[in-house]
């Protein structure tokens, strides 16, 4: 390869080509309320806690982004919860919501210089190989400064070994980041059909322990659902859909509503105790 044909922007594939390549090796949220609007002051000056000090930002991409005009790219990657299987329409499976939510939290109209999309990039069925074989094409190419990625609950569905799942979500993590978008992962969902395979809570234990390494936010749905339920906001039914593992309008709407105020209090926008109650 001359240095000619190589950019930045073969990065990512050559660190999946190594994972695909390469031999295996193993490297209590509370209820959702609406949280309040963030308005254009607090985007230039987030709020601080009591000490004075700064609110740290572990989205460090978006914080800046949204702190001046533009459009934000956001694209929800994952399988189908996140391409909205359970749900009576597109417009209400997570990722849309997300959009909306976010434009109504930013205070975003129509006559604004600034703009929240959010990419659907969501296949039903999907595991971890099978994400990484469409990262580049999906997610990178559609240049995100936010990566939004919900895996873990196919992989012990299929059997992918948990090895398997790590080493490729680690490398999916780095080919993301290497564009200098930010990262932000999900977890499984709370549902009878995953709790009825063996073995499948280590998927989204290896998860958190990844993104702990790694330093990257995780929203939490499976604590989040089962607080949900804690606190009156929904039942079990309400939330998932009578196939026992995708979630309803109800639950994507939820969602979304967790999702959106976890990424502002990873752009430092927000007090984490703002986010739940």
């Amino acid at each position: 390869m001359s240095f000619r044909t190589f950019s930045f922007r073969t990065l990512p594939g050559l660190i999946l080509a190594a994972a695909l390549a390469g031999p295996l090796g193993l490297s209590g949220a509370c209820a959702q309320p609406d949280a309040p609007a963030v308005t254009a002051q607090q985007v230039l000056s987030p709020q601080k806690p009591a000490s004075g000090e700064r609110l740290p930002a572990k989205l460090v991409r978006l914080a800046s982004l949204l702190g001046r005009d533009g459009d934000v790219r956001i694209v929800a990657f994952g399988s189908s919860s996140t391409e909205g299987a359970g749900a009576s329409s597109p417009a209400t499976a997570y990722p849309a919501l997300l959009e909306r939510d976010l434009e109504e939290r930013l205070q975003i109209g129509a006559s604004s210089r600034r703009s929240i999309t959010v990419i659907n990039r969501g296949k039903g069925g999907d595991t971890s190989e099978a994400m990484a074989r469409r990262l580049e094409r999906d997610v990178l190419a559609e240049r995100p400064d936010l990566v939004v990625w919900q895996t873990g609950s196919n992989d012990p569905l299929a059997g992918v070994p948990l090895e398997r799942f790590v080493e490729l979500t680690r490398a999916g993590i780095q080919a993301i980041r290497a564009t200098g978008a930010d990262v932000v992962l999900m977890d499984q969902q709370w549902c009878s059909k995953l709790s009825g395979v063996g073995g499948a809570e280590r998927y989204g234990e290896a998860l958190h322990a990844l993104a702990a390494e790694l330093g990257v936010p995780v929203i939490r749905r499976r604590a989040l659902m089962q607080s949900w339920v804690t606190h009156g906001l929904m039942t079990p039914a309400q939330m998932i859909g009578p196939d026992g593992l995708h979630m309803t309008d109800a639950g994507y709407r939820q969602l979304a509503k967790a999702a959106a105020a976890q990424i502002l209090v990873g752009a430092g926008l927000i007090q984490p105790s703002l986010a739940r109650n």
